[in-house]
């Protein structure tokens, strides 16, 4: 268990680095923005490349910054029962639920947006809009955020197993929902 919290901390690195280049994608986000609206209503110079540069940011916020929110376990949860339960039984429902649904899911979808993202990278595809910018490297976005979030997901079964088997103290903390 000892090899595997280590890998787990490694993955955890590892998110922690794509958090940050998200976070940095926020900024630069709002300030596309804020240039591309400040040059079309003072200069009246825009083009399609600024809104789509926006998207792919967005991508990029989104699918780089939800393994650090996993790992953070800031993701939202629906389950009114589990904040009043006790850790160890939090602990095997993250576990049952990380193995049984969220590793098949992210596995799933990355495999299937592969494909996807070959195909358009091979064809140099590009945007339809006038002055768009090219699809493949927002495509290689999906599998490549999904892969880190199956490897997040990965960290968070081996920290809820050694939860389990007494190597590591529950630390995690769940935010109850409000009455």
């Amino acid at each position: 268990m000892t090899v595997l919290l280590a890998f787990s901390r490694s993955i955890d690195w590892i998110s922690r680095q794509f958090g940050r280049i998200a976070a940095w994608c926020v900024l630069i986000a709002c300030v596309v923005s804020a240039g591309n609206a400040v040059s079309r209503y003072t200069v009246s110079v825009s083009s399609n490349a600024w809104l789509e540069i926006q998207w792919y940011l967005f991508g990029v916020i989104f699918l780089f910054g939800a393994p650090l929110t996993l790992k953070l376990n800031e993701h939202v949860r629906v389950d009114v029962i589990f904040g009043n339960l006790k850790p160890r039984a939090q602990a095997w429902i993250d576990l049952i639920c990380g193995v049984a649904f969220l590793m098949p899911m992210v596995v799933l979808i990355g495999w299937l947006a592969w494909p996807v993202f070959a195909e358009s990278f091979a064809i140099n595809e590009m945007s339809n809009n006038a002055g768009g910018l090219p699809r493949w490297p927002v495509k290689l976005l999906v599998p490549l955020g999904f892969t880190l979030l199956a490897l997040q997901g990965l960290s968070e079964i081996i920290k809820r197993a050694a939860v389990l088997g007494g190597q590591l103290r529950p630390t995690l903390s769940y935010e109850k929902p409000q009455r």
